[in-house]
């Protein structure tokens, strides 16, 4: 059963950056339609949250690489044009999007690198997602097609398909963050792209049958009932948001895509469970052994609180309307004068390497006896000795940085301040 559970951690973050990442994207390529002043609201909106946003894709990769193992075979080579594209574009539309945060006033060129890159961002996902549904070619769990067997016409509506959502979703999320559409243009826009969206998702639901090699179960009445549950989910939520655009109150047409595109997700997923890589990988296939699974689970599972908290934080921080900042100059540096008696000794830097050095060494013991640990050998220290070995040693790095700071060592130079 914990291979379920890895491939639960698998779609839950796959789900989650679908639709939290999926408006930023939206807003970055909505950018490159609005005017400058836009375009730089637009940029510090997103830079709110984008990089707790894109931590779910991160954690959706290590799960499929060290649980589902097989899958990552199989489905890595043959998207990894896209694939480096897609990744190229992220770290493209982060730099756009840190620069002209940092520049102090609108940039043309960071602005739509930001925007460019949002969009081939989006593509490069859309051609991927096309890929996996029609199958990758496969013998005996190991992939045998060529470079460009990715592109096809399923995959090139599934980025189109993939890039109207995220233009709905940005469309959603600015009319609940900033106060520069009027509603008419709101009302218009959304519906439109609300209406791209069913379109498409019809087209590509007809045409899915034909492109997926795997044959589809809804003969089962179980899977029928949950897909069609997940049909008038996304049909009931896509109503709320198509008269939620242009009026109050203005975080429910986002509500009502984010529900719209987590029902599409669970609908796709009732289709193809226990396939993982069409046409016939399942979850038992293509997952790794229980002890891996086990450590998997917990490791990320330990971690999804945090990176959930972090997102609920960065909302709540940030809540509200849009307003720009104010400048304020930064306060100088705390100067703590010292005198030839204060000054830390040659020792004292020896000493402080060496106990870094130590604590390196504690902390790569820690993780290769937890190898073993979760391996199932465990001779010489259990679960609980790793626990205690890293928090001892996280805790003497803790302490000696304190005793470092009491003594000043990270504070200014009284030499600086007064050369400045």
């Amino acid at each position: 059963m914990l291979e379920y559970a890895s491939y639960a951690l698998v779609l839950f973050s796959l789900g989650m950056y679908v639709v939290l990442d999926g408006y930023d994207l939206g807003v970055g390529m909505l950018s490159l339609a609005a005017g400058p002043e836009r375009r730089r609201e637009y940029s510090e909106i997103v830079a709110t949250a984008w990089d707790a946003n894109e931590s779910w894709i991160i954690l959706a990769g290590v799960v499929l690489w060290a649980g589902l193992p097989g899958a990552y075979a199989m489905v890595l080579p043959s998207v990894y044009l896209p694939l480096i594209g897609m990744l190229v574009s992220i770290i493209l539309r982060g730099l756009g999007l840190e620069m002209q945060s940092a520049a102090g006033g609108y940039r043309r060129g960071w602005a739509l690198l930001f925007g460019g890159a949002s969009l081939a961002a989006a593509v490069c996902q859309g051609l991927v997602l096309g890929a996996v549904l029609t199958g990758p070619q496969q013998r005996g769990g190991t992939f045998t097609g060529g470079a460009f067997d990715w592109f096809s016409l399923y995959s090139v509506l599934c980025a189109l398909g993939l890039v109207v959502v995220y233009l709905l979703a940005g469309a959603a999320w600015l009319q609940d963050k900033t106060e520069g559409w009027s509603r008419p243009r709101t009302r218009r826009t959304g519906r439109l792209l609300l209406a791209a969206t069913a379109v498409l998702a019809v087209v590509l639901g007809l045409l899915l049958p034909g492109a997926d090699p795997q044959q589809m179960q809804l003969g089962d009445p179980v899977r029928a009932v949950l897909f069609w549950l997940a049909v008038a989910a996304a049909v009931g939520a896509g109503a709320v948001a198509w008269f939620g655009f242009g009026r109050g109150p203005d975080w429910r047409p986002f509500a009502a895509v984010a529900t719209m595109t987590a029902s599409g997700v669970l609908g796709l997923v009732v289709l193809t469970v226990p396939v993982v890589v069409p046409p016939g990988s399942t979850v038992h296939q293509v997952a790794s052994p229980h002890s891996s699974q086990l450590f998997l689970v917990l490791g990320v599972g330990l971690c999804m609180p945090f990176v959930l908290a972090y997102n609920v934080y960065a909302w709540r921080s940030f809540r509200g309307k849009y307003t720009d900042p104010v400048e304020h100059a930064l306060p100088p540096l705390r100067a703590v004068p010292r005198t030839p008696a204060a000054s830390p000794p040659a020792s004292g830097t020896v000493w402080a390497l060496l106990r870094r050095t130590v604590l390196v060494v504690l902390g790569i013991l820690a993780t290769a006896l937890s190898q073993d640990v979760f391996g199932g050998v465990a001779d010489w220290i259990g679960p609980i000795g790793v626990t205690v070995l890293a928090g001892t040693a996280l805790a003497a790095w803790i302490a000696g940085d304190r005793r470092d700071l009491r003594a000043g060592n990270f504070d200014v130079d009284a030499g600086a301040e007064s050369t400045s």
